[in-house]
């Protein structure tokens, strides 16, 4: 097994999928709302933009990729930790992933504290 600083995050979220199985479908039920809330508050998110590690265009397309990956692949992906993984936290889509991740464990305040745990272990190093 690689140890954590060597393990890239599509190694992480099929660990943490592994570990907890029964958070993934929460999970993905919230990634999919917030990409389409900020589909539909496209034009509010252009105007307050100002992260200058990517543009606003690269972060949408990011969100429509999440988003349709969602759809496609639906509920293989609550079964199918590999699936999961490559799909969502391949290259640069982790970064939206890593901030629904964020979201939902802080946001909700999630209650498996466990499952909060291994995200900010995983991801937050």
């Amino acid at each position: 097994m690689k140890s954590l600083e060597q393990s890239v995050n599509v190694e992480k979220a099929r660990l943490l999928h592994e570990l907890f199985p029964q958070e993934i479908p929460a999970l993905l039920a919230y990634a999919d709302k917030l990409c389409m809330t900020i589909q539909e508050e496209e034009q509010l998110l252009r105007t307050k933009w100002d992260n200058g590690l990517f543009t606003v265009e690269a972060w949408l397309s990011f969100v429509k990729e999440i988003g349709n990956k969602i759809h496609r692949y639906g509920g293989r992906l609550y079964t199918h930790s590999r699936l999961f993984a490559d799909q969502l936290f391949d290259g640069y889509l982790a970064l939206y992933m890593v901030h629904c991740l964020t979201l939902y464990t802080t946001i909700r305040q999630h209650d498996n504290h466990k499952f909060v745990q291994a995200i900010n272990l995983l991801f937050h190093p």
